[in-house]
């Protein structure tokens, strides 16, 4: 039996949540979506960046040897790696709330989140998992129609 054309309360009610899904779906836009994402991401960076730094971008005793022990990585020294997680922290949240060069931001950001993950904090892959879906509709969608990209026609 084919239910798609039977009446009865269960039509009636999927046909109902079908209307306010679509309206929902022309209310949340993409637009929407990627401005609120583009804020949500770059706030969670941009405060872990001030955490590095005390004044502009002077980065602090403690945040080298937190680079020296516990975000110790392979290939880079912790002096080069704190100053590269510093201003990448500053730089890219900022240029994604403006939304300009807002996959490339995503893109730097979402690596970051890996060299963190796989270096760093492997057991918090529920919290980088998060940041990943955010920055991967970025990367997928662009930056939406509020941003500097959309205006300067940059895809």
């Amino acid at each position: 039996m084919d239910i798609t054309h039977t009446s009865g309360p269960a039509n009636s009610l999927r046909h109902h949540w079908n209307r306010l899904a679509e309206r929902l779906q022309q209310l949340l836009g993409d637009n929407l979506l990627c401005l609120v994402a583009r804020f949500g991401i770059a706030s969670v960076f941009f405060l872990s960046g001030r955490t590095k730094v005390e004044g502009l971008l002077t980065i602090t005793p403690g945040t080298y040897e937190l680079f020296r022990s516990e975000y110790a990585l392979p290939l880079l020294s912790p002096w080069l790696a704190a100053h590269l997680a510093a201003y990448a922290e500053h730089l890219f949240p900022l240029l994604l709330v403006l939304g300009l060069l807002t996959r490339l931001s995503a893109m730097a950001l979402l690596g970051m989140t890996t060299i963190i993950e796989v270096f760093v904090y492997p057991d918090a892959w529920p919290t980088h998992l998060t940041w990943a879906g955010l920055l991967l509709l970025l990367i997928a969608r662009g930056a939406g129609a509020f941003s500097l990209d959309r205006l300067l026609k940059l895809r």
